[in-house]
């Protein structure tokens, strides 16, 4: 088999070239508005069921765009997500990225409570947005448990999140926790099924990161 020559400045070009020849042969046509976003998830998984998977909510990528031009934070639940966003393009708007799992607090509460602590982060989140009244979108790639309790303070009324980026990966909880976002009225984008992961949270916040104009 013979290697293909690509300057290590086009590798990224001719990957979402070849992400093109692809879909065009599936026959698959995507939204204009979806399609950078579902490309930059393939991207980084090389899986192209995303191009059947992922659900937007309606307008989701014109809120979640907006949402960022006005300043929203990035809320993760893991730190390999928080690595992943790019903090610089989000800076230029004045938001940034934020992680509470590694938090001592977090850590410690969870244990007493007998919960994740990417619920407890949640929470914790959830507070402090609350009391700072800034905007926020949330980019859950790991833990079903993030998206479940983002549902139970919505449900009580505690909290409404701006945006909900859903792709936990995974086998319990999984499917269902994100369905319990699709069954709100809150902006979101969700991978149905089991497939996600961290790399495809910061992929999406990229992805719109990359579009904003």
């Amino acid at each position: 088999m013979m290697t293909e020559h690509v300057l290590p400045g086009d590798i990224e070009k001719r990957s979402f070239e070849i992400i093109a020849e692809e879909l065009s042969s599936m026959g698959i046509s995507l939204d204009p508005e979806q399609d950078p976003v579902i490309r930059r998830a393939i991207h980084s998984s090389a899986d192209f069921d995303y191009a059947k998977t992922l659900h937007f909510s309606q307008d989701a990528v014109r809120i979640a765009r907006d949402l960022i031009a006005r300043g929203a934070d990035i809320i993760t639940d893991t730190n390999m997500a928080l690595t992943g966003i790019n903090k610089k393009r989000l800076a230029a708007y004045e938001g940034q990225v934020r992680c509470y799992m590694a938090e001592e607090s977090v850590a410690d509460e969870a244990k007493e409570r007998g919960l994740t602590r990417a619920a407890v982060s949640m929470e914790h989140a959830a507070g402090d947005i609350t009391e700072s009244g800034t905007r926020a979108i949330f980019a859950v790639g790991n833990a079903p448990t993030a998206l479940i309790t983002l549902r139970k303070l919505y449900d009580d009324g505690i909290f409404r999140p701006d945006f909900v980026i859903g792709v936990p990966v995974g086998f319990v909880n999984v499917t269902e926790a994100k369905e319990l976002i699709l069954e709100t009225d809150i902006p979101c984008i969700i991978n149905r099924g089991r497939k996600g992961g961290s790399n495809i949270a910061a992929a999406i916040v990229n992805a719109l990161l990359y579009g904003m104009k």
